[in-house]
């Protein structure tokens, strides 16, 4: 039987949902529900309907697993405990100083349904909480690092779009090449906000905009600009979409630490992402994830849990004694 996969919200991480339920022969999509009118909006899959996210709880016994595809600012906050009350759910909060709240409030709805909720899920947090967390086990004498990019931050884009006279925008997460070298070299720096990354804007301006006030309220911006070295970039709308239409993103989580009676080793643990569609891969976690959720659902499992709860063996189609004949 497969396991039946419902999407809710067809954005950029609905689509890309959509396409990673296709690559997997265990699942099936099951539904999407849409805050547009379900008319409008056209999805790949042959035979599965679209319906308005009102109707998601008529549909209740025809899914398995709900992934959710919000926002974390308005929306999972709200949809996540919500929607734990009815289906089992993955979503991808990514709020990092907000988690434990969220867990909270969905664990409370999860336990009290019966359901299996499984939060923050993607790759950070998600594949890079993992990879901290083990390295850090691992090498307790040491330090952790996160670099983000080379990648566009949908979030910082959308802050310079709504800037007066800004028609549209790419900004870049980069990794700052010193920083990581000595990183990577076991010097185990203490490096500011502004020595790890360089942010670089691509801005399409109105014709009459003011470009350097434009240029100094991105820089100054504060909880986004103010505190890195930011490159700003004026375009036109065709060089945008010509050469950034795509969402790349990725990154490196870098352990650096010391073992031996007197910490004379020092030993390097480097996990790294090239996404050439950070959606598209998001999606490609969720869905694993989906699959430990329904799992666990079926052994009676019950409240909220994140991607350290998580057995590894759970997220694969493949049977135990397949793993063990074939990966360990």
């Amino acid at each position: 039987m497969s396991i039946r996969i419902g999407i809710m919200g067809y954005g950029n991480l609905g689509r890309g949902i959509e396409c990673a339920v296709k690559q997997n022969a265990d699942m099936e999509l099951a539904a999407v529900f849409t805050r547009r009118p379900p008319k409008t909006v056209s999805v790949l899959t042959e035979g599965v309907s679209v319906y308005h996210v009102d109707d998601v709880l008529s549909h209740k016994d025809e899914i398995d697993v709900l992934i959710l595809c919000g926002g974390s600012a308005t929306d999972l906050p709200r949809q996540t405990p919500a929607y734990a009350r009815h289906f089992h759910v993955v979503d991808s909060f990514d709020t990092h100083a907000r988690i434990p709240e969220h867990f909270a409030a969905v664990n409370a709805a999860a336990t009290d349904s019966g359901h299996v909720a499984l939060i923050s899920c993607g790759w950070d947090p998600g594949m890079f909480s993992l990879n901290r967390l083990y390295a850090g086990a691992i090498l307790p004498d040491g330090k952790d690092y996160t670099f983000w990019g080379k990648g566009v931050s949908q979030g910082h884009s959308d802050a310079i779009r709504r800037i007066d006279g800004v028609l549209d925008a790419k900004q870049y997460t980069i990794p700052r090449e010193e920083a990581l070298a000595a990183v990577r070299g076991g010097e185990n720096p203490d490096l500011t906000t502004r020595q790890k990354h360089l942010r670089e804007c691509f801005v399409v301006a109105a014709e009459d905009a003011d470009t350097a006030k434009i240029e100094q309220e991105i820089k100054t911006m504060p909880n986004y600009f103010a505190d890195y070295d930011t490159v700003v970039h004026f375009i036109t709308m065709e060089e945008l979409k010509r050469d950034h239409s795509g969402i790349p993103h990725g990154g490196f989580v870098i352990r650096s630490g010391k073992t031996g009676w007197n910490g004379e080793h020092t030993h390097l643990i480097e996990y790294s992402l090239k996404l050439d569609s950070n959606p598209e891969f998001t999606s490609s976690v969720l869905v694993a994830y989906a699959r430990a959720v329904y799992r666990l659902g079926q052994e009676g499992a019950a409240g909220c849990k994140t991607v350290f709860d998580i057995a590894p063996a759970y997220l694969s189609p493949l049977s135990g004694d397949e793993l063990r004949a074939h990966l360990l």
